[in-house]
């Protein structure tokens, strides 16, 4: 195995990182490999002599009884001695107490290694990867080392239940990293049966923490809801009267289109289109030729990843995002403004995360980022999911307990010191309550990046709860 140019973590340790079908796509610190297993079965006697047979069957049974055992106990000692060894390469350092393996704190990340999130996510990756090699250098969480073991979703519904499920089976039950909203609810009805957990660092869909809520799902990050919440401030700011939405075809796609319709109308603007092209599109010239042909002046974008990408640049080749005003959600992050370069430059929206954030913790953050991977900042999914792993690690000292369900009642109403400063769960519908930020693409110390321009405290940034959510006791 070999590790990332960039592991944060010491040499020694890795974990495997799997792709769909169980093949290995990278190698990344956390675990060392474990001794294959011997074969325990003593291979068959030779046959006894003829005339000898009758007379020594017994003799050669008790010896091969004997020897049976002797390479038994043998095999017993040889796993022992590999398990202390995997036990010494996991500490590092002293802990106190004993650390066993069954008590490992095991994080299972479906997520999207390949297609159109596949960018998304590897920052979950890097961010899983940054927090555990933080926690692992400080002696663990509570007493316990943490490991990852990452596997490919490729954005599917399906496929995300599958290899959740693989990852709960195999004792990565606490969940996160997951990118489209879709593979969140396929994945939240399966918790209680896996005796897992989920916590969503990504997935902005209403419905995680609506209709579809269930006890053992958990969101760190912003729902549609808390982003259209600070879009009807913005839009009452703006001249524009004709808007257009364009959105992925999925949960998050139409939720969020949902949600500005909404703000839009209570401004007293109208929307003149919406188009929902499927995930993973490659041609756009239609929808921009509807999108002009609407009279449209504002357009509203909900794509990601390598949909955004694509999207903005042929709608600049065609003139779209110069004769209208174009803004969004996870359209332009950090990720995808490198990616589209000139083209993101004006482009206005929501910024969940940046690493320009002026809090003492962000700062900090920002800083033993950039010393593990070579100067970078931190991204807004990043930060978001290192975020999740920040307060998944406090409720495990809370619960003092590695177990799911525990962990769980931990998060219930619970409050966390995060990156954004302290904040807490609604119990009604396990929703983390967050400030948000508004802002565009400009040109800061020589790069392009997004630029926080209006700010929202939490109470301003989180409507009620829908009261869709009926959740189970824990």
């Amino acid at each position: 195995m070999r590790p990332l140019p960039s592991s944060p973590l010491p040499p020694g340790e890795r974990v495997r990182v799997r792709g769909t079908h169980g093949s290995s796509l990278s190698e990344t610190p956390v675990l060392p490999a474990f001794p294959e297993p011997v074969a325990t079965h003593p291979p068959h006697p030779a046959p006894l002599p003829r005339g000898e047979r009758g007379k020594s069957v017994g003799e050669e049974k008790n010896k091969t009884m004997e020897e049976t055992m002797t390479r038994t106990n043998s095999l017993k000692l040889r796993a022992l001695g590999a398990a202390s060894v995997l036990a010494l390469a996991l500490s590092g350092t002293a802990l106190s107490g004993t650390a066993h393996a069954q008590d490992m704190l095991k994080i299972g990340v479906p997520t999207a290694m390949s297609g159109t999130y596949a960018d998304l996510g590897n920052q979950a990756k890097r961010a899983v990867e940054f927090a555990i090699a933080e926690a692992n250098a400080k002696g663990g969480v509570a007493g316990h080392k943490v490991e990852a073991k990452i596997l490919d979703t490729e954005a599917k519904p399906d496929l995300a239940r599958k290899q959740s499920e693989r990852l709960a089976l195999e004792g990565y039950k606490v969940l996160t990293g997951v990118i489209a909203s879709g593979e969140a609810l396929a994945i939240a009805p399966m918790l209680d049966r896996w005796d897992a957990l989920y916590v969503a660092t990504v997935t902005k869909s209403d419905k995680i923490t609506g209709d579809s809520c269930v006890r053992r799902a958990f969101r760190v990050n912003h729902q549609d809801a808390q982003d259209a919440a600070v879009v009807n401030p913005w839009l009452a700011g703006r001249k524009e009267q004709k808007w257009a939405i364009i959105g992925m075809d999925g949960a998050w796609g139409r939720g969020s289109g949902a949600g500005f319709k909404e703000a839009a109308t209570a401004n007293g603007k109208s929307v003149v289109a919406e188009l929902y092209p499927p995930l993973g599109a490659t041609d756009y010239a239609a929808y921009i030729q509807q999108i002009k042909a609407s009279g449209a002046e504002g357009l509203w974008v909900a794509l990601a990843g390598r949909d955004a990408v694509s999207f903005a640049t042929q709608a600049r080749q065609f003139g779209l995002l110069d004769s209208v005003f174009t803004a969004g959600v996870s359209f332009v992050t950090d990720n995808t403004v490198q990616a589209m370069g000139e083209t993101a430059k004006g482009i206005h929206g929501i910024i969940n995360y940046s690493a320009t954030l002026d809090t003492p913790e962000n700062k900090s953050f920002v800083a033993a980022w950039a010393k593990h991977y070579n100067g970078d900042q931190p991204s807004n999914f990043e930060g978001e999911t290192y975020l999740g792993m920040q307060v998944i690690f406090q409720a495990v000292e809370k619960a003092k307990s590695v177990k799911p369900i525990d962990i769980a009642r931990a998060m219930s109403g619970g409050s966390f010191d995060t990156i954004l400063g302290r904040v807490a769960f609604r119990p009604e519908d396990n929703q983390l309550i967050l400030p948000n930020y508004f802002g565009h693409v400009a040109e800061t110390d020589g790069k392009l990046r997004p630029v926080v321009t209006m700010s929202f405290p939490a109470e301003q940034a989180t409507p009620a709860p829908s009261g869709a959510c009926k959740l189970q006791k824990l």
